[in-house]
């Protein structure tokens, strides 16, 4: 069954090798510099750049609908032969979003709570970015129900960064 990854920057050409990606998004401030792992060709990178805020603060990019549709458009382009790969910097908060977001996309039955659960048993410290999936919700006519599933796993387990995981996804 196809999966997404999730990973931390430290250690994202280990997670590539180790799960064989060949499909990656990158959701990372602008400027941070970023090795793509050899298995991952340029034309199967996707980079959005913005900080980890949930709302507009001066001197920083702060995600926007743009963000979200491309992070869509991107998830619906991938074949799922091999593993999608997404990151962030710390493995908890864009890239949890990011993760959950291009799972209810790619399947408009899959239930928000479930997903939101089966997130927060795979990863204690994941902490998605409300604002990515408030604006993902509007965008898939969810009515609510992603940010509300959200918003019951609460905040994850402090941690510097995440563990790589897998979110699995029903195709």
């Amino acid at each position: 069954m196809p999966h997404i990854v999730i990973s931390p920057l430290s250690r994202l050409a280990e997670t590539a090798t180790r799960f064989g990606a060949r499909d990656m998004v990158t959701l990372i401030n602008i400027g941070t510099p970023v090795m793509r792992p050899a298995e991952i060709s340029e034309d199967r990178h996707l980079f959005l750049g913005f900080n980890d805020i949930i709302e507009p603060t001066e001197g920083m990019t702060h995600p926007v609908a743009d963000h979200v549709s491309g992070l869509i458009a991107f998830g619906q382009s991938w074949d799922r032969k091999a593993p999608l790969l997404i990151h962030c910097y710390a493995g908890i908060s864009r890239s949890t979003a990011g993760a959950y977001i291009t799972a209810l996309a790619l399947n408009p039955e899959l239930d928000e709570v479930w997903l939101a659960q089966t997130l927060r048993r795979n990863s204690p410290s994941a902490t998605p970015n409300i604002r990515l999936v408030a604006l993902a919700d509007d965008m898939l006519d969810r009515k609510g129900r992603m940010v509300d599933a959200i918003k019951e796993i609460g905040r994850g387990e402090d941690a510097f960064e995440g563990t790589p995981f897998i979110l699995p996804i029903l195709v």
